[in-house]
């Protein structure tokens, strides 16, 4: 008796033949209520509240800083408490993503947007109200678990509603807000704490995340659908392949094994989303009896073999290292420039502030001008190349930057140990966010260009690096600084960039064999 075939997900159903495998491309799916058919109105509308999410999210990173030693004076808490706080709210935003992103693509962006914007607001509520560290701690973490949703699946959002075509430039706006996040953190949290005290600042942030949760509430219309999801049709896949019997529309009963014959395996499915167009022969449905009872539940997906998936490949774990290690040197300068400016030079919340947005100021400008510099290396590569790619190309555009970074980093170091003038430490500030950033920009596109397919994880994974090695500079940072000063401080750093730098250009010479060891060795299982 012939097994009847089942569409995934109430997704897609595909003939197979023997000669000819199916093509899918998911993303084109026909769905109801299709998000890239909306008005620019509703698009547009959609666009705003992510960014907005995306900026008070990244805000809240540094917002504090100017702070710290108004927080240290009224909690009577140690410096190393005070890291503490900084260092639980890294860890955690960088971890979580992981979670949210797998919660997203089984029950929706809307419902995760408006949890996480939940947990937000009760962690800021909590930090306005905190009289001790320990509880200052405690809610930095539940800050962090709820600012780190919308970085995890804003980008996922945006993809859901503008096609390929359109993504550059939308993406392009939408990137804007996470970097002006921190560049205003800073000068933000200090003029609210000389204004007022260090507690405004967390009520800023509660009284925006209310907003917020609002406009997700009224104004945002969930963008996802699942039959475009490559997670729900692979969790289904799971679930469909188990030993757990599904009754059919007709009341037979359809066991995992029938249902194999009828279905595109989940690992064809995503080699396959790289063909743009569906075939003519292939049937799409957008209803299944019997099928659309089935529902998923978080635990059918287990986030953590994606994980495995790009650590696997050396490559992936050399750049993972040095993005970190940049990642983790930038909140470590921003944590003990507060620090330096408010013992050595006696500077208030907000001078601090304005000080500290010099850094993000040449973050920004780094991130604009390295993205056209990459393309325009990568772009003359290709054409010397002979019209043929490969993905560690994109990191001769770090070169630049390289000559750079360890210089301003020195040069900083001895500026702050001899309590030079304040406008040479801003100079210098913004020097090393200029070139640190560039660097990051390429070694973070190289992580996209080189996982094709598995993109989301592996930006998902370099948030947890980042987090965790962010965590153990920001709760090294003050003994070291205690103990070295600034001036041998950031000289160990700028040697500790030099290896950073190194491990990229290593990547750069034996990138590209190691990549085709681990597909071979991927292929063989």
């Amino acid at each position: 008796m012939a097994s009847p075939t089942i569409s995934i997900a109430s997704s897609v159903s595909i003939p197979q033949s023997q000669n000819q495998p199916s093509t899918i491309d998911i993303e084109h799916v026909p769905v109801n209520d299709d998000p890239r058919q909306w008005s620019p109105a509703r698009k547009t509308t959609t666009l705003c509240i992510v960014s907005l999410a995306t900026m008070m999210s990244a805000l809240a990173s540094n917002i504090q800083n100017p702070s710290n030693s108004l927080i240290e004076a009224d909690l009577h808490a140690t410096s190393s408490q005070i890291s503490w706080t900084l260092a639980a709210f890294l860890l955690i935003q960088g971890n979580f993503p992981l979670l949210w992103s797998a919660a997203s693509e089984i029950k929706g962006r809307k419902p995760v947007y408006l949890v996480a914007s939940a947990l937000f607001m009760v962690g800021s509520a909590a930090l306005a109200l905190s009289q001790s560290i320990e509880v200052m701690i405690g809610m930095r973490a539940l800050q962090a678990a709820g600012s780190c949703a919308v970085m995890a699946i804003s980008a996922a959002t945006l993809a859901d509603i503008y096609d390929t075509h359109e993504r550059g430039t939308m993406m392009g706006m939408f990137f804007a807000a996470p970097l002006l996040g921190p560049a205003l953190g800073p000068i933000l949290g200090g003029s609210l704490s000389q204004a007022f005290n260090w507690r405004a600042s967390f009520y800023f942030l509660l009284i925006s995340e209310v907003i917020i949760f609002l406009s997700f509430l009224i104004l945002f219309k969930d963008t996802y659908r699942r039959e475009r999801s490559l997670t729900y049709c692979s969790a289904l896949q799971r679930l469909l392949n188990s030993k757990e019997a599904i009754p059919s529309s007709n009341g037979s009963i359809i066991t995992g094994h029938e249902s194999d014959k009828g279905q595109t395996d989940a690992k064809d499915v995503e080699k396959q989303l790289q063909t743009p167009n569906v075939p003519d022969n292939a049937s799409v449905v957008t209803s299944t009896p019997g099928l659309d009872n089935v529902r998923l539940s978080i635990r059918d997906i287990n986030p953590f073999p994606p994980y495995f998936q790009i650590l696997s490949r050396k490559n992936n774990v050399v750049i993972l290292i040095a993005n970190g290690l940049v990642f983790g040197f930038t909140y470590c300068l921003s944590y003990t420039c507060s620090r330096t400016l408010a013992n050595a030079y006696g500077y208030g919340a907000f001078d601090t502030g304005l000080v500290l947005l010099c850094l993000g100021i040449g973050s920004i400008a780094g991130s604009l001008l390295s993205g056209r510099w990459s393309d325009r290396v990568l772009a003359k590569m290709i054409e010397a190349n002979g019209g043929k790619w490969h993905a560690e190309m994109r990191l001769e555009g770090s070169k630049l930057a390289m000559l750079w970074l360890p210089p301003f980093v020195v040069g900083y170091a001895w500026v702050c140990e001899k309590h030079v003038h304040v406008a040479v430490i801003c100079i210098m500030l913004v020097l090393i966010g200029f070139s640190s950033i560039w660097i990051y920009t390429s070694t973070l596109a190289y992580l996209v260009d080189a996982n094709p397919g598995r993109s989301c994880s592996a930006v998902a994974t370099n948030s947890s690096f980042r987090g965790s090695l962010a965590f153990v500079s920001v709760l090294v940072a003050v003994p070291l600084q205690n103990a070295l000063g600034d001036g041998g401080l950031y000289t160990a750093w700028a040697g500790v960039l030099i290896v950073t730098e190194l491990l990229v250009l290593l990547v750069l010479r034996k990138g590209e064999s190691w990549r085709r060891e681990s597909e071979e060795e991927e292929s063989k299982h």
